[in-house]
Parts: structure tokens; C-alpha cells; sequence
């Protein structure tokens, strides 16, 4: 009988199976590739894993944590949608995680680092989508954004405070991902995440929305397929496997011709893609049936916000590794009251909130038995 595989010997040296994977990555990846040996590190040193690398330990950290399991019941476009079918912030993650790790296997990059930082990306996103990040932003005096919360969530929250320990690459990832309404790939540098790795998941995340969006849409009424503009549809096609497919294949071949150690749209497939940003939030974003719903969602966030600032968390819950004591004066302990407050319901799921918010402000009906 053979002996158990237990990693091999090279040159009379033991080597684990991460160091295989390693050597692996060292032959086969881009120049241009982050590489596992080369990581900047962890904010609290570890010992090294026998089978992982540094980027699928952080991907599995992602994936296992309490907050990823929460964006099932987050909304993406339509607030706590009732069918089925409809995107949540989970599926828009791994729609994005899907379209990264395609893009970064046909140009040599680090697929895992990928992967994690688009699993982590949209963390700190909170309930009802942007009308929940919109009211945070205006009711913490700091203001907030979900990026932000997003990496405070991955070096803090998770974990009862001690946070997940990720490597300084997909932290770096994960706060750099974001870019509103401004340009895909900006010449500015310092907008951009370090790695192609993390730039990727920025590309991959607007390919993931006007896509999923589109269709979410499409499938709710709010617009016809024939609402969008011919010229847009000859280029991108009608169906979003068309649309992704073409996206995609142009920001593959356009950077492999390149060549530069930088991403490349081509010049009419990302005046393209941002004309299908501008079409779906004029047609969708801003439509009155999304927008009546995001202003009840804003009151329902006000409203909590006020209460929490007053008032106990349910069961005496503090979702903030914000220390309770030791504070200097009464303002002190007001801002750590806004950013305990702001952590918690940055946290919750729409339909937690919603339930919260009925608790805590529709009357019950008065019954004599």
C-alpha cells in the first residue's frame, strides 16, 4: 500500500503544499501578478498554513464570517424583494467574485486574491442599499460610506472585535473598490486599488450591476427591453450573458495588448458601459416607484438612529469594538454613541429592521382575553 501523501520532497528539501502552490504561482502567474510570497502582510503577524496561501486563508475567512452570511437579506436595487428571483447584495458579490475570477484566470493574475477582495467588498453595505448609506451618512457627524465600513467591518467587527486579520492586499482592495459615479479606470493612480488584483474587482463590480440591475429591472417592469438604446445594444448585445461576455472580452484583450502592467477598456466599450450607468439611473435608480420606497427606508434608519442614540440595543447588544469606559468627557461618549449606533444598524438586514422598527414604533393591537 502506498504511504499518505504528505507533501513532496524537492532536492532533499520538505516542502508543504503551500509552498507548492507557491512555487506555482511564481511559474505560471503575470509579472504584473500579486503574488502570496509577496504579500505586505497581516496587521497582527500568524504562522503561515501548511495548505493555504495567504489569499485563499483570507478568502475563507470572508466567506465563513457572520456578515457575508448577512448580504442574503440585503437589498441590491429593490428594497426586501418578495420574488424570488430578484439580485441581493450576496448574489451581486459573487456575480462580481465570478466576473473578477474570470477576467484575472485569462490574464495571469492571482485568481484567490481576487476572489477575496471581491467577497469582501461590499461588507459594510447596510440595510436598503444606498438609502440606508445615504440617511448614515447624513446622521453620523463623521459621515459614512460603505467602503469604509466595510474594511472596519474585515479589521474590527467580525470576530467579537478582533476582526478578521486579513492581509494588507485585500484590505486594500476592499477600500479602493468603490468609484460612484466617477470613472472606471481613472489615470490617477492613487484612486485605484494597488493591485491589478483589486482593480479587477472594481471593473468587475459596475460589469456586475448595470448587468444585474438591467435584468432585475427588466423582469420588474420598470423598463423594456427595447428601452435601451439601439446603438448600445448592437454593441453589447440584448441578453445580459451578451453583455457580460462583451465587457469582458474587451478589457481581456485590450489589456493583453497593451502589455503595460495597467487595465485597458476599450475607448467606445467604456463610453458604453458608462451610458448604461447614466441609463439605468435615470430609468431605474431614480424611478419613482425605487425612489418612494428609499425615502420610507431613509425614515425607517432616521428613526432607529434617534431611538438607539436614547435607548439599549436589543439585549443589550453593542455590535462596535468601540470600549464603553474610560472616556474623557461627555462628548467622547457621545461620539462613541453615534459610532456604536451607526455600527448596528449599518449591520442589519432589511428585514431585521423592519421588524425592529415595528417593534419599536407601530403600535400593538390592544386585546381583552
Amino acid at each position: 500500500m502506498a504511504a499518505p501523501l504528505r507533501g513532496n520532497v524537492v532536492s532533499g528539501v520538505h516542502k508543504t503544499v503551500r509552498q507548492q502552490q507557491e512555487k506555482v504561482e511564481r511559474q505560471t502567474l503575470s509579472p504584473f501578478a500579486c503574488l502570496s510570497t509577496r504579500s505586505r502582510g497581516r496587521m497582527r503577524p500568524e504562522e503561515p498554513c501548511s495548505l493555504r496561501t495567504t489569499f485563499q486563508r483570507d478568502r475563507d475567512r470572508l466567506i465563513h464570517s457572520k456578515t457575508f452570511r448577512r448580504l442574503k437579506h440585503k437589498t441590491q436595487v429593490f428594497l426586501a424583494p418578495a420574488g424570488d428571483h430578484y439580485r441581493t447584495r450576496l448574489t451581486h458579490v459573487l456575480e462580481v467574485s465570478q466576473i473578477a475570477r474570470t477576467m484575472a484566470v485569462c490574464l495571469r493574475l492571482n485568481e484567490y486574491l481576487t476572489e477575496a477582495i471581491a467577497l469582501g467588498h461590499d461588507l459594510g453595505h447596510t440595510p436598503f442599499g444606498h438609502a440606508g448609506e445615504y440617511s448614515l451618512n447624513l446622521l453620523h457627524p463623521k459621515g459614512f460610506k460603505h467602503f469604509r465600513q466595510s474594511l472596519r467591518i474585515v479589521d474590527f467587527l467580525e470576530n467579537d472585535g478582533r476582526g478578521l486579520n486579513l492581509s494588507w492586499e485585500v484590505r486594500n482592495g476592499i477600500l479602493k473598490h468603490s468609484k460612484g459615479y466617477g470613472e472606471i479606470l481613472p489615470d490617477d493612480m492613487t484612486e485605484l486599488p494597488a493591485t491589478l488584483e483589486g482593480q479587477l474587482v472594481r471593473v468587475a463590480d459596475i460589469m456586475a450591476y448595470v448587468n444585474h440591475d438591467m435584468d432585475d429591472a427588466l423582469r420588474g417592469g420598470m423598463i423594456h427591453s427595447d428601452d435601451l438604446p439601439g446603438h448600445l445594444r448592437k454593441i453589447i448585445g440584448d441578453r445580459s450573458s451578451e453583455r457580460i461576455n462583451a465587457m469582458v472580452s474587451d478589457l481581456v484583450n485590450t489589456t493583453l495588448r497593451m502589455n503595460d502592467g495597467r487595465l485597458h477598456l476599450g475607448e467606445r466599450m467604456n463610453e458604453t458601459i458608462n451610458e448604461l450607468r447614466t441609463f439605468l439611473y435615470d430609468n431605474v435608480y431614480r424611478n419613482y416607484r425605487v425612489h418612494n420606497e428609499f425615502e420610507k427606508a431613509q425614515r425607517i434608519i432616521r428613526d432607529l438612529y434617534g431611538f438607539f442614540l436614547k435607548h439599549e440595543f436589543p439585549n443589550g447588544r453593542i455590535d462596535s469594538c468601540c470600549p464603553p469606559h474610560g472616556l474623557s468627557s461627555s462628548a467622547d461618549a457621545m461620539q462613541m454613541r453615534h459610532r456604536q449606533v451607526c455600527d448596528f444598524i449599518a449591520g442589519m438586514t432589511d428585514r431585521y429592521a423592519l421588524a425592529l422598527y415595528s417593534r419599536i414604533f407601530i403600535p400593538r393591537p390592544w386585546s381583552v382575553l
